[in-house]
């Protein structure tokens, strides 16, 4: 049987061998996609889903990304210019602006993500039934380990 307090820092070492290192190829093959089949920057990419998640501010976009507001506002023009997002005042107090995603741009990030997801299907194709099973209750297992809003899952 193993000892509780290795088979803990077995799961630490291989938690640090394999989701940093699978993430980052994952976020390489998006950020390659938006930029050699799209012509979008990383930057503009991450702005276009923090508009697409809610966030509809300068204010709050430059916030969100820990930027200022002057070069998030740069960065919108250019998204802007190329049709992608557009601004709306608000109705209820003027000085606001709203963002938004135009057509044209709700649809390059759903083709970004479509393709990505393609790729990883492709990756993940090699794996039996069974082990995508074990993955997803794995993967559930840390998602629960890491929520803040659980119990104490780590006892």
């Amino acid at each position: 049987m193993t000892d509780p307090g290795e088979l803990l820092q077995q799961t630490i070492d291989r938690f640090w061998e394999s989701v940093p290192p699978t993430w980052n190829r994952i976020r390489t093959n998006v950020r390659g996609i938006a930029s050699e089949r799209f012509g979008v920057t990383v930057e503009q990419f991450h702005i276009l889903r923090h508009i697409r998640k809610g966030v509809a501010s300068v204010s709050e976009l430059a916030e969100a990304k820990g930027t200022s507001r002057p070069a998030i506002s740069q960065a919108v023009d250019v998204l802007a210019g190329k049709g992608l997002v557009s601004r709306r005042q608000d109705a209820a107090d003027r000085r606001i602006v709203r963002l938004e995603l135009t057509e044209e741009g709700s649809g390059l990030l759903s083709a970004i993500f479509r393709e990505n997801r393609a790729w990883m299907a492709e990756k993940l194709s090699v794996l039996t039934p069974e082990q995508m099973t074990q993955i997803i209750a794995a993967l559930d297992a840390l998602k629960s380990a890491f929520d803040d809003r659980s119990s104490d899952f780590s006892r």
